[in-house]
């Protein structure tokens, strides 16, 4: 499964807030140091806000801040709340499933429980888990590593 840049802006937004708690920072801040969109910001910490994990600022010296504690934010609900869907093979989609397999498969059944489990570990995961070990390098966010998943 691979989020979408949506979610990845949420939670890199909400990680860069949380590491920086002592002062506001503007979106322009996040979006240089992540080297994105800070149009595309502008609407990921307007969700970040209606879901009250975020506050903004408003004003001359305004900016944004964490609007709960790191430990109160939840990794999987920020996921669920900015992914558009979960549909992991053709067949999650009713209106547009046209699988031959479909009526007797059971892969949709393994996706489910597959990503299911997936959530389940977000569920166990908050913002603090995700600030406590997060240190830049030469001012750019840490590369991800990725997860190998075929075996070679």
């Amino acid at each position: 499964m691979r989020l979408t840049a949506y979610t990845d802006y949420s939670l890199r937004t909400l990680m860069h807030l949380g590491l920086n708690r002592d002062r506001l920072v503007t979106i322009n801040d996040i979006a240089e140091l992540h080297g994105i969109s800070k149009n595309h910001l502008m609407k990921v910490v307007h969700q970040l806000g209606q879901t009250g994990m975020v506050d903004a600022v408003r004003g001359r010296n305004g900016g944004l801040r964490l609007n709960k504690e790191p430990e109160e934010i939840n990794i999987g609900e920020v996921v669920r709340n900015s992914e558009t869907d979960f549909y992991m093979a053709e067949c999650f989609d009713r209106e547009n499933n046209s699988c031959v397999y479909a009526p007797a498969c059971v892969l949709k059944g393994v996706l489910s429980s597959a990503t299911a489990a997936y959530l389940a570990v977000l569920d166990n995961v908050t913002l603090a888990d995700l600030i406590k070990k997060a240190p830049l390098r030469s001012g750019r966010a840490p590369a991800a590593q990725p997860v190998r998943i075929h075996k070679k």
